[in-house]
Order: C-alpha cells, then structure tokens, then sequence
C-alpha cells in the first residue's frame, strides 16, 4: 500500500469517527449544552464516548473529552490510554490537553479550531511543549465546516433567544409605561 493509500484510509477512519464524536455533540446540544462531542478509540473500534455538560452537572470539569477520557479509563481499568486516540468535534482546552497528556492519548484529533481557547495551536500548543514528559500527536481540522456549523447554529439560535427576551422586557416595560394609572380616592391630591 502507498503512502498516498494510507493517507486516504487514515482520512476515511478520521472521518468515520468525528462522525461519531458529532453524534455526541448532538446529544449535549439537546441538554441546552454547548454541542461539543468526543469518541476514545482504540485498535480501530471506538471504546468511550463523552459530551459536553458542564452546565446542567453544575462541573466545569464535564467537557466532552474528560468524560471520554474517564470513560476510557473504567473501560480498560486504566488511568493511563496508551495506544488511544481520541476525536472531538473542537480543539481542546487546557484542561483537556493536560488531561490527555496525563492519559498518555497517542493521538488527538479535532474538529473545529477554537480561537478562542484552542491548546492545540490556535491561542497556544501544549502538545509541543518539550519540556512536557509526553508528547501527542495532534490532527486538526477534520469535518471542520460541519463540526463548525454545528456550533455556529446552536450559538446563533441562543443569541436570537437571548434577543427575544430582550424584546419581551422592553415591550413589556413600554406597555407599563403607557398604562396609566388611577389616583387612588383615599389618597389627597398635592397641591403645587
């Protein structure tokens, strides 16, 4: 097989499970969470699944790669994932870089770039750190457009809502205002 063969088989597989890791966005997107998604992998067969939902847990830990990494974790017994890969649907935290770094994950591959809080390259690269005692090998940007769309429409839609609200007070707060109101009989008048 050639070098070119194997990168279309690898872009195949990456695919099949970022598919996967979607799907688990999903599931968190139906919480009110924000939709992102996470698989572990491990000989070619997905063995963990994890999404986001910190909010309703009321845990800032519970991103959609901690939960696959623990569920990983119980599924082999181990801490350590040696030989794992693991697929998100964005790039990667801090939190979860440094989690997966001590879990000792073969391979990370994401979806979307994060410039906002992205470790994988976008506001910094934890990964190429030398000075760390494990280095990961990261791939980013597949399913880019879909796993971005997908965040793209939940944060549109939670705007449009927020809008929405926004208008309810101020219509309703205009309509008291224009109410007007009757002077009540036991109370005098002022004078001026």
């Amino acid at each position: 097989m050639s070098a070119a063969d194997r990168d279309i088989d690898l872009q195949a597989i990456d695919a099949q499970h970022m598919a996967q890791a979607i799907a688990q966005a999903r599931n968190a997107e139906a919480l009110g969470e924000v939709p992102v998604g996470a698989v572990v992998v491990k000989d070619g067969q997905i063995i963990a699944t994890g999404y986001n939902h910190p909010i309703g847990a009321h845990d800032p830990t519970l991103h959609a790669e901690i939960v696959a990494l623990r569920n990983a974790a119980r599924a082999l017994g181990n801490y350590r994932l040696p030989g794992c890969e693991l697929y998100v649907t964005l790039e990667p935290c801090a939190m979860c870089a440094g989690a997966m770094m001590h879990a000792r994950i073969a391979r990370v591959v994401y979806g979307a770039a994060d410039p906002k809080t992205g470790a994988c390259g976008s506001v910094l690269d934890l990964f190429a750190q030398e000075k760390l005692n494990h280095h990961t090998a990261v791939a980013g940007g597949v399913m880019a457009e879909e796993c971005g769309i997908l965040l793209k429409e939940f944060f549109a839609a939670r705007r449009l809502a927020a809008r929405g609200k926004r208008q309810a007070v101020v219509a309703e707060t205009e309509a008291s205002a224009n109410t007007l109101i009757e002077p009540d009989p036991r109370v005098p008048p002022m004078e001026s």
